[in-house]
């Protein structure tokens, strides 16, 4: 009995959900400038703030973080207030870190394929970091378990349809080869989440 570990014993600190929220988001935030270098995109509510980005010229950041205020009211009602600070607090560094890193680092040659799969890989890497701290990137994914709950309609095919409308937009803004290698990296993401973030896979 001595040799069993408790959920008390495995529970994180809050210095290492800090850690996490920053580590994660770093990951995540350079992914996106990767991408945005590239002139890729990716899905979900970041898809749609690449898109207004490339559109209106608008910072990333900046439109990556009003994408997602009307969600945490959703997010308090589906998935707690803990929940719902860390995401926030986690959007906000995503928003900062995209915007920043171009003050310290610049790019000058770039293959757009390559940076769109391994920005791609970044991000999930990144994603998986928040999902075990418990936060998330909020947006499209707080609503379609939110509809889940309350119509019934599924999450996984409700994202679907959102990141088939936002590919269908996105046929205006940026080019088919690079169309193609924003879905393969999206591809790539959602596998390095699905292989590393099962539910019931960790204690905590």
């Amino acid at each position: 009995m001595d040799n069993v570990i408790t959920p008390n014993k495995l529970a994180h600190t809050w210095l290492e959900d800090a850690l996490a929220l920053l580590f994660g988001t770093l990951m995540i935030s350079f992914g996106v400038v990767l991408l945005r270098q590239s002139g890729a995109l990716t899905g979900g509510t970041a898809g749609l703030a690449f898109l207004i980005h490339y559109v209106t010229h608008i910072s990333f950041g900046a439109a990556f973080f009003v994408i997602n205020l009307p969600f945490y009211w959703l997010s308090v009602r589906r998935m707690g207030m803990q929940f719902t600070l860390k995401t926030f607090c986690a959007v906000a560094l995503v928003s900062l870190f995209s915007d920043l890193h171009g003050r310290f680092i610049h790019i000058d040659q770039l293959n757009p394929f390559y940076a769109t799969l391994f920005g791609n890989v970044m991000m999930g890497i990144g994603f998986v970091v928040l999902f075990r701290h418990k936060a998330s990137l909020g947006g499209v994914n707080i609503l379609a378990l939110y509809l889940q709950d309350k119509s019934g309609i599924r999450a996984g095919k409700f994202q679907m349809a959102v990141d088939a409308c936002i590919v269908t937009a996105s046929l205006f803004v940026v080019s088919l080869p690079m169309l193609v290698a924003s879905i393969v990296g999206a591809t790539l993401l959602n596998l390095i989440i699905a292989m590393n973030h099962r539910p019931g896979r960790y204690a905590v």
